[in-house]
């Protein structure tokens, strides 16, 4: 194996990780052998922690049965929103984990929607987003009556906001990995009149976020990518105290009532986040994420995002000469308006070369058309491991292994 990468040598990259202030939470995940994990920004990797809680709980079950809603079940929605405050720059009681984004983002239109003044009548999507975004707002339209449009990828935002009651966005875009100003862009939907709902998905876990400093009132993000609450934990939804009395949310399920053991005939909205909730929630998905989350509950945010840009920069520069002799285009924004990731585009052969890492034990993913992303979590990711995962896939394009038939099967998820 060569010893230099573009340059880049694995005796500097070692010493790297010698240096790294955060190297010592890498030992409290689980990561099968061999495998270089580039795919937290898709579905993150265990905490070591949440396969006995997992366990503790179902022991719980076992032994205290429907005991356990009053045991800490019950009012984990509001005690994992505390938890996860801090990491998206929120206060107590302005977070609820519950439910996912898609139910979420439909939760948060119907709440704007009712407060909106009666000349705004559209709803505004950001085209290029991750699709569900979209269709949730396009079926909330549906049902509503509101109009709805999508402002263009790279469209002037403030051109857009013309009658418009709220838009929907990404601070990080799934695709290029691209970095809004939750700040500067708040304030510029506000001031057309309009209100936001920022979705975190791609940098809840990945970088410093501060909703209050920057003015925002609503937003929604999950919880098992960069967060690592595990496969389908629950997401999380976040309202401005100030905004929290402004009617009903539209999925006014039992859990939402001011009284939910009351079992009146009639909703009424709890005073507080908790209005947010819908139904019965599974005690399981929140013991995992809740051992997630206590343990970042001792990370330097700060410490994280620096490590995350250098691994990301890392990647590209084991690779530049590589990608361009073979045609891969390298679509990641520059650093300072990057999220935790990589983006290269292959039209061509972007699929097979993913699934020829994946064999490798590089696991990346691919999204159509064409995109090759890796995300970098450093919490469990080494300097070393970016640069061996580099020296991976500068073999794969040298040998031309993607090209083996086997690497071109889809299979029902990619």
């Amino acid at each position: 194996m060569s010893l230099s990468l573009n340059g880049v040598t694995l005796a500097s990259v070692r010493e790297r990780d010698q240096q790294d202030p955060l190297a010592h939470f890498k030992q409290r995940f689980a990561l099968p052998e061999g495998v270089l994990y580039l795919d937290g920004n898709s579905l993150g990797a265990q905490p070591m922690a949440a396969k006995q809680a997992v366990t503790n709980t179902l022991d719980q079950w076992r032994d205290e049965l429907i005991k356990g809603w009053n045991q800490g079940w019950f009012d984990a929605p509001e005690r994992l929103g505390n938890l996860l405050a801090p990491i998206i720059g929120a206060r107590h009681g302005e977070v609820s984990v519950t439910d996912n984004i898609t139910l979420n983002i439909f939760k948060l239109l119907g709440y704007i929607w009712q407060q909106r003044p009666a000349e705004r009548q559209a709803v505004l999507s950001e085209g290029g987003n991750f699709p569900t975004d979209g269709y949730i707002a396009q079926g909330f339209c549906r049902v509503s009556g509101a109009e709805h449009s999508f402002l263009p990828e790279d469209g002037d935002l403030a051109a857009h906001l013309d009658g418009v009651a709220v838009v929907v966005l990404s601070q990080v875009n799934y695709r290029t990995g691209k970095l809004r100003d939750i700040a500067a862009t708040t304030k510029l939907i506000n001031d057309h009149g309009a209100e936001v709902i920022w979705d975190l998905a791609h940098s809840a876990g990945a970088l410093p976020i501060d909703l209050n400093g920057a003015g925002a009132r609503y937003a929604v993000g999950c919880t098992y990518k960069y967060l690592n609450g595990g496969p389908g934990a629950p997401a999380f939804l976040y309202v401005h105290k100030d905004v929290q009395d402004g009617g009903w949310q539209p999925l006014s399920g039992w859990h939402g009532h001011a009284s939910p053991f009351a079992f009146d005939a009639d909703y009424a909205p709890a005073g507080d986040i908790s209005r947010f909730r819908t139904g019965t929630h599974s005690a399981l998905a929140y013991t995992a994420l809740e051992a997630s989350l206590s343990l970042w509950a001792e990370v330097d945010m700060q410490a994280l995002r620096d490590k995350s840009l250098a691994m990301s920069e890392l990647f590209r520069e084991c690779l530049a000469d590589s990608l361009e002799a073979h045609g891969i285009k390298d679509m990641t924004p520059a650093t300072s308006e990057r999220g935790s990731q990589v983006s290269l585009i292959d039209s061509q052969h972007g699929y097979a070369t993913v699934q020829a890492l994946i064999a490798r034990g590089v696991i990346g993913d691919y999204r159509e058309p064409g995109l090759m992303r890796f995300g970098f979590a450093p919490l469990y990711l080494s300097f070393e491991d970016v640069w061996q995962a580099a020296h991976h896939f500068r073999a794969v394009l040298k040998s031309g292994e993607y090209q083996n038939s086997q690497f071109h099967v889809r299979s029902a998820v990619t």
